[in-house]
């Protein structure tokens, strides 16, 4: 340990938590100050890790917990985390941007008959039209401020210094929103507080997801699909998930889209297929057409299952790593871009997310302590999260018709 620090004092805090085994001085290469292995003596690892890091304060050192097979380790690490501040301003002006992107999409969406073939006049039909945006608008920015602000305030909660959401918006895009993210400037201190921020936004988000959906399907009406498709008209249908399947059989009590025949193929077979693949196209049978508030809310379902792929920073990706470790986290990786890819030929939106989640689905956020274990209630919650996640994938989220 370099000179500055009593070694002596701190080997002696240690000792006060710690069963130590054997020392390790950091030298050359290593990142650490001093490495110790043995055990914890008591079985709150959570608060010995709080008291320690308390303690170690005034020396400028930063402690972590780790595991090495049936053995702990503390490592001391030189310097405190001290988060770098942001410029909230920068959240304000792109919330402000994306209400606007968010109305002009709900807008966009409303609109009927010719508005001319150049992007200044889709432009201004799109202002004329500005009015009509807001069911849709409000819907779907409910939707995502309930998600953000439900990882923003678990973060606060637990005194981790997340960012406020950055919303992205997506201007003459059928969404107006590419969604939002928050920013955790430091590490998680344990699991249980990861697993805390990371699965209140799909909760929060859902919460206000789900009655939305059901308000907007029972604003929608039930429809024919056309046979044929007219040269010049195109169709857009929108992809199903268990949930949203199961929220229109719950409104219209059909399982929708309605294909005019089976073909010959038992039912449960005919929708296992028409989920995973979109195939075939239900032409001739009857869908619902959407309320731009229903529209609002199966975006929101959509956001949500994006955001549960088990992967790097998303938030699935904090489950999967809480439950499993970042070893197996990683292991399970190529399976889920394998998935991805095949499921590609279906709706080739997922290559560009497979390669998102190859360049960046390898790094998980490490707490500080990763000897302290998930409890019963924080293992049953990632649990349902996963499930949740298998709820409302969708495989095939559009299937464009024509046009």
């Amino acid at each position: 340990m370099a000179s500055e620090y009593p070694q002596e004092s701190i080997n002696n805090l240690i000792q006060r938590i710690f069963y130590v085994e054997d020392v390790t001085l950091g030298e050359g290469n290593q990142n650490f100050l001093v490495r110790y292995r043995g055990r914890l003596r008591g079985q709150d690892s959570a608060a010995d890790y709080d008291w320690l890091s308390e303690q170690l304060k005034p020396y400028n050192i930063t402690p972590l917990f780790r595991k090495e097979g049936d053995r702990h380790l503390i490592l001391l690490m030189s310097g405190r985390i001290r988060p770098k501040p942001y410029n909230p301003g920068v959240n304000v002006l792109l919330f402000g941007l994306t209400v606007i992107s968010v109305l002009m999409a709900g807008a966009l969406n409303n609109l009927e008959g010719p508005v001319g073939a150049s992007l200044g006049q889709l432009f201004l039909a799109i202002l004329r039209n500005l009015g009509s945006g807001w069911p849709f608008a409000v819907s779907l920015l409910a939707i995502l401020v309930a998600h953000e602000f439900g990882h923003y305030l678990a973060g606060r909660y637990h005194k981790t210094y997340v960012t406020l959401p950055y919303f992205l918006p997506l201007p003459f895009s059928p969404f107006g929103t590419l969604g939002a993210f928050i920013n955790m400037k430091e590490p998680p201190k344990n699991r249980r507080i990861l697993l805390d921020i990371g699965i209140a936004g799909p909760l929060a988000g859902l919460i206000v997801a789900i009655p939305v959906l059901l308000i907007g399907l029972s604003l929608s009406k039930v429809g024919e699909i056309p046979s044929i498709m007219r040269p010049g008209v195109g169709l857009q249908l929108e992809g199903n998930s268990l949930l949203y399947l199961l929220a229109k059989f719950a409104v219209f009590h059909q399982l929708l889209p309605a294909p005019a025949s089976y073909g010959g193929v038992p039912p449960a077979l005919y929708w296992l297929r028409y989920i995973f693949t979109g195939q075939p196209l239900p032409l001739g049978g009857v869908d619902v057409m959407l309320n731009p508030v229903a529209w609002a809310g199966w975006i929101g379902i959509l956001v949500t299952s994006l955001n549960l792929i088990p992967a790097g920073q998303l938030d699935g990706g904090h489950m999967l790593y809480v439950l499993l470790g970042a070893r197996r986290a990683r292991l399970l990786l190529p399976f889920i871009l394998v998935a991805l890819v095949g499921l590609g030929f279906f709706w080739n939106g997922w290559w560009l997310w497979a390669l998102l989640i190859f360049l960046l689905g390898r790094v998980y956020a490490e707490p500080l302590d990763q000897i302290t274990p998930l409890d019963g209630p924080r293992k049953a919650l990632a649990v349902l999260a996963l499930v949740i996640f298998v709820l409302v994938f969708t495989p095939v989220p559009l299937v464009l018709v024509g046009g």
